[in-house]
Order: C-alpha cells, then structure tokens, then sequence
C-alpha cells in the first residue's frame, strides 16, 4: 500500500537543452546562447499522505524510497545510499526546503527522452521537472529564474557538481522557435530568433563522460587563476566576461601556458557570442554558422575538452550538403555535437552523417532532428 492521497495527480514535463554557442562561459560570467530541445522528462505523480518520496525511474527499471526529513544524509529508506540518478530529485527537494518552499511527499515515476551523458542537460530537465512539480503539488509560488536558480543551488551543492546556470536556465525559460541569450552575471535574459528554414541536428559520439569526475573543476580554476593574475593590470575586472580580447593579447604573457590558453577560450567566446546574436537578429545564418566552427576549434585547441570522435563528427559535418556550421556541445570530454543544417537537406544529412562516422570509427551514432522547444508544463488529472 502506498501512502497516496484521493487528489489531483500531475504530468509534469520539462525539456533538455543543446547550447548553440557560449561554451564553459557561463561560470566566468559571460553570455550563453543556448535553446530548449523538444526532448524532454516527464514525470506522472500523485501527492502522499507521508514526508516519503517512492520515486520509479522507468528508463532504468530502478525505484527508491527516500524521506525528506532526512535528506542531509543521501541515504534511502532502508539507510543505504541513495542510487545516483535519485540524488538530483532529491537534491531539489533539499534546496527548496532550505529556501523555505512547502515540499510534500510523492509517489512518482518518470521517463525522459533526453539521452543520459551525452551534453544535453538530461540531469537539469529532472531538476526543472521536478521543482515544477512540487511548486504545483505546494501551490507555492516562484517565477522561472528562481526556480533554475534552486535547481542549480541543489546540482552545485547537493549533487556536487560546480556548474554554471546555463542548463537549468534553459529547460525553465525555453521558447518555441528562439534560442535564449542569458547574461549570466545580471542574469537578463531575452529570446533571439532562430533562422527559418534552418533545422538544429545533434548527434552524439556515445562517448560519455561524468562531470564529477572530469576536468571540469580544474578549468573552472584555471579561470579563476588568471583573473588574478590580470587583476593586476586591469583591478576592475570581476570575471574573465570584463576582458576584452584585445586587452588580453596584450597581457597573455603574464599567464602560465595552460591558464593562457584557457582564459583565451573564454574571452574569445563572450566576443563570439555577442557577434553571434547580431548575426541571428539579421537573419545571417551563415555568419553564425562560421562562429560555430571557430567555437570548435577553440573548445579543442585551447580549452581541451574535445575528444577524436567529435572532432570526427563536426569534420564530418562541415563538409556535408546543407550544413551552416557545426560544434561540440555541453561541456566536452565526450557527449554531442549540435549541427545548424538547412531543413530540405537535414535527412539526407543525418544519413551521411551516421554512415561516415561509423566508417571512420567503427561507432554508430545517434542523431536527432530537434527544433527549438518550449519550457516545462504541468498537466493535471
């Protein structure tokens, strides 16, 4: 028997993202320019009479039994460890409860159809689905921003991973037919129209990555390191966002080898996102397809979380009929690539595209066609 209430049962869903350009800017106060995807969780749910959450994660044919009452301690019903695709509801549980929102017990199972790993944000769509859901289930109130800010205080400090707001930001706010430009540090953000006639490919290497067990913290310090260092010519500056290119080529030397490097990524990419935004606002899809690959190059060369088989997927790409530009997307070390391809030529593309990755890695790849989606909604029964 479960603890479930005669109530209002909800169907709650929220989306994953594909970041268009802006990569690992986001924590040096930069600008991002990712958009909503139509791949999304979804999570059918009914309210308990209990403080337990009986959460069934379908895809993995795996449940849990959890109490918020004693979240601090990540452990199950039983006292074992909490199973590691539950800490993210879980974590949301714990940060809306530290802020003071109402969180009641659930007896919920969901599903998603945003691969797990692979840089489309699946971990902050059940973030944002699940805080959607308690808001409802609480009848609390809180805007967007504050929702994905409480999703990103549960990733950071709960599931401990230092991300930036990027991906929780985007599954909250996301748009039909608009990327979203966020201004990370004012956290302004407004919607830019996507190229008509153009659609948004990802493919995935299926070369996955954690992020708790990357390098990704590492470079977060490089960043803070050579703002440090450029403090002391430039005492303004806040973030890697305050320097201009032109003032950092002429300090770079100051740097050691590898914080230079990844500080240029950086800078470069905030100039390239502003340029990118006034090519999408005039409608210059080829101009913002260019910004796409020298993004690339930069994730490669000098931010160094590329890996062989996206540099193969975006080479592949660049020379297909009908693509604009192509990318890795998330934070690297393995996970997609997105491609801007021109829509009459995106099945003929797709099929190229898994053929010759397969012939050049012996991998099969998965590849989706995705427009730009909108953000959570919940249904009631």
């Amino acid at each position: 028997m479960t603890a479930e209430l005669p109530s209002t049962r909800f169907i709650v869903t929220a989306p994953g993202r594909v970041n268009l350009l802006g990569e690992h800017v986001d924590y040096n106060d930069g600008f991002v320019l990712p958009a909503a995807i139509d791949r999304v969780v979804t999570i059918t749910a009914s309210v308990r009479s209990d403080r337990l959450v009986s959460l069934n994660a379908k895809d993995l044919n795996q449940s849990t039994v959890f109490s918020l009452d004693d979240l601090e301690k990540k452990v199950d019903q039983a006292g074992k460890p909490l199973p590691s695709w539950a800490i993210y509801p879980a974590g949301i549980a714990w940060a809306l409860q530290k802020r003071g929102y109402a969180v009641c017990g659930i007896e919920a199972e969901y599903t998603s159809n945003v691969p797990i790993g692979s840089g489309l944000s699946s971990s902050a769509a059940v973030e944002v689905a699940f805080a959607t859901l308690w808001r409802a289930a609480g009848e609390w109130q809180a805007d967007q921003m504050t929702l994905a800010l409480i999703c990103q205080e549960a990733e950071n400090k709960y599931v401990g991973v230092n991300s930036g707001l990027m991906d929780q930001f985007a599954s909250a706010h996301g748009m039909e037919g608009h990327a979203l430009c966020l201004d990370t540090r004012s956290l302004e953000w407004r919607p830019v129209p996507m190229p008509e006639g153009v659609a948004i490919v990802i493919a995935d290497s299926k070369v996955r990555r954690s992020l708790t067990n990357s390098a990704y913290n590492d470079r977060r310090a490089s960043c803070e390191e050579a703002v440090r260092i450029l403090k002391k010519d430039l005492p303004e500056i806040r973030a890697l966002r305050d320097v201009t290119p032109d003032q950092f080529h002429k300090l770079a030397g100051k740097l050691p080898e590898e914080t230079r490097k990844r500080a240029q990524h950086v800078v470069e990419e905030c100039a390239r996102v502003e340029e990118a935004i006034q090519k999408l606002e005039a409608g210059d899809s080829a101009g913002f397809g260019r910004l796409m690959y020298e993004g690339h190059a930069s994730l490669r060369d000098l931010y160094e979380v590329s890996c062989p088989e996206l540099d193969v997927l975006v080479d592949i790409a660049s020379k297909l009929p009908g693509c604009i530009g192509a990318r890795l997307t998330g934070a690297g070390f393995g996970g997609c690539t997105v491609n801007l391809v021109e829509e009459s030529q995106a099945g003929a593309f797709i099929e190229q595209l898994k053929e010759k990755y397969l012939q050049a890695t012996g991998k099969s790849t998965d590849v989706y066609l995705c427009q730009a989606s909108k953000g959570p909604e919940v249904k009631t029964f």
